[in-house]
C-alpha cells in the first residue's frame, strides 16, 4: 500500500497543477491531449505497481520458504546435538560403569593371586616340616654308637648347653597383610585397609606387592574425596613403581582426580600422556572416551 501511495502521488498533483492552470472554460484539444497522457501515465503507473506487487509477493514467499528451511534446519541439528550429547553421556557413564567393574576384577584378581600365594607357602611349610620328620626318625632309628644306655661318643648328654636365643620381633607376613588390606578395602574399611597397606609399604619396600599396596592408598584418598592426597600416592606409584601393572590406573585416576580439583589442563595433559605411553590398555581407551566427553581433542595440536 505504501508503494502504490508513492506512484499515484505524483501522478495526481500533476495531473490537478496542470488542470489548475488553465482557465476552467479553456476546455481545448490540448486541455483532452493533456488528460489522455495522464491517464496513460496513471495506467503505466499501475501497471507498474502490479508488477511490483506481484514480484514482491514471490520474493515474500521465498523469503518465508527460506526461513522455514533455516528453522528446521535449526531443529534438526539442535535435535541432532541433543542426540549426540545424550549418546555421548550414556556412553560416559557405561564406560565409568565398565571401568569400575573392570577394577572391581583387577582387584578380585590380586586378592586370588594373594590367595594362591599363601597357599603355595603353606603347602612349601608343609614339606619342609614332612622332610624333618622323614630326618629324625632317620636318625632315631640309626644304631647309637656307644653302649646301651650311655651316651654317644661326644655329646655332653645337653648338660651346660646354652639356651637357644629368642627370635627377634618380625614383619607381618607380606601376602597376609597386603590380603587383609584388600579385603578391608573392597568392605569399605578404609582405616583398617590404609594401616595394612602402609606395613606393607613399611616392611616390604621393595616387593612387587608395595606398588600395589601405593596404589590403592591413592584409591583410599580418592574415595574419601581427599584429591590432593590421591594424587600424591599415584605420583609415588608413577615415580617409584613405574613397571607396576596398577601405573596405567595409577596415572588415570591422577587425571580423573586433577579434573575433581577443576585443574582442567592439567587433566587433559595426564590423559594424553597416558594415552601415549600405554596405548593398548584398557585405561587409554577409559581416558579416550573421558576427553570425548570433555570436548578435547585427544592429541593437542
Amino acid at each position: 500500500m505504501k508503494t502504490n501511495a508513492r506512484f499515484r502521488f505524483p501522478a495526481l498533483l500533476l495531473a490537478v497543477l496542470l488542470m489548475t492552470s488553465l482557465p476552467a472554460h479553456a476546455v481545448s484539444k490540448e486541455m483532452v491531449e493533456l488528460q489522455t497522457q495522464v491517464q496513460q501515465l496513471l495506467d503505466m503507473v499501475q501497471r507498474l505497481q502490479s508488477t511490483v506487487d506481484s514480484r514482491f509477493g514471490v520474493v515474500q514467499h521465498l523469503v518465508e520458504q527460506s526461513t522455514d528451511s533455516v528453522n528446521q534446519m535449526n531443529s534438526t541439528v539442535s535435535a541432532m546435538q541433543k542426540k549426540i550429547d545424550a549418546q555421548s553421556e550414556s556412553s560416559s557413564g557405561k564406560l565409568d560403569a565398565v571401568s569400575g567393574q573392570v577394577q572391581s576384577l583387577n582387584d578380585s584378581l590380586d586378592e586370588l593371586k594373594s590367595r594362591i600365594s599363601k597357599l603355595d607357602k603353606q603347602l612349601q611349610d608343609i614339606q619342609s616340616q614332612l622332610q624333618n620328620v622323614q630326618a629324625q626318625a632317620t636318625a632315631g632309628a640309626a644304631p647309637a654308637s656307644g653302649q646301651p644306655g650311655q651316651p654317644a661318643a661326644g655329646s655332653d648328654a645337653g648338660a651346660g648347653a646354652p639356651m637357644a636365643a629368642q627370635p627377634a620381633q618380625q614383619a607381618p607376613p607380606l601376602q597376609d597383610t597386603y590380603q587383609s588390606g584388600l579385603r578391608d578395602y573392597n568392605a569399605a574399611h578404609y582405616d583398617l585397609a590404609l594401616s595394612e597397606f602402609n606395613d606393607v609399604l613399611h616392611y616390604y619396600p621393595q616387593e612387587d606387592l608395595a606398588g600395589n599396596a601405593q596404589f590403592y592408598l591413592g584409591e583410599i584418598a580418592y574415595k574419601q574425596q581427599k584429591y590432593k592426597e590421591a594424587i600424591k600416592a599415584y605420583n609415588q606409584v608413577l615415580e617409584d613403581f613405574s613397571g607396576n601393572p596398577k601405573a596405567p590406573a595409577a596415572q588415570l585416576r591422577k587425571g580423573y582426580a586433577l579434573l575433581q580439583l577443576n585443574q582442567k589442563e592439567s587433566g587433559v595433559h595426564e590423559l594424553r600422556s597416558l594415552i601415549q605411553r600405554y596405548p593398548q590398555t584398557p585405561e587409554a581407551l577409559q581416558a579416550r572416551s573421558k576427553l570425548n566427553a570433555l570436548g578435547v581433542r585427544i592429541s593437542p595440536r
